[in-house]
């Protein structure tokens, strides 16, 4: 029998929608959580969920099954129905079109780890821009930033 073995580690990050509403700290752990729910439902494993009011940090295991973008199409689909759900400032929430995710090293993962849950006190002094076309230069992606925040 043949076995496909495989562990690809994976930072995931997307935003809203610049007309949606931002969502409140109160509700960041129960979202954050649920995301969880939603990467393993997909024979992905959640490592960490992470983030501020305007954008997610997902870090995870990409299962053998599944692509990034299928993985990423189910949490923004199911988790943005499930915000609306929450309170009726978000009836009109909606998560940006793309997404950025980076594969990384086991060797950084505790580190990304620590990097995501510090969102709070990083967003004191970076803006969600700053550090997304950090990552972006980081990883040598090819953007033009009219699009990169472009819903």
């Amino acid at each position: 029998m043949s076995q496909s073995l495989c562990k690809i580690y994976l930072h995931i990050i997307f935003h809203t929608k610049t007309t949606s509403p931002t969502i409140d700290e109160i509700h960041w752990a129960r979202l954050h959580s649920y995301i969880g729910q939603l990467v393993n439902s997909t024979e992905c494993k959640v490592i960490r969920v992470g983030g501020v009011g305007d954008h997610i940090h997902v870090v995870c295991t990409l299962s053998r099954n599944e692509t990034v973008a299928h993985l990423v199409e189910e949490i923004k689909r199911n988790s943005s129905r499930w915000i609306k759900g929450l309170d009726k400032k978000y009836e009109t929430f909606a998560w940006q079109g793309g997404y950025a995710a980076f594969s990384i090293s086991q060797s950084i993962v505790t580190r990304t780890i620590e990097y995501v849950n510090n969102q709070k006190q990083h967003h004191q002094k970076f803006s969600f821009k700053e550090e997304y076309l950090k990552f972006l230069k980081k990883y040598n992606v090819d953007f033009d930033e009219r699009y990169a925040f472009s819903d």
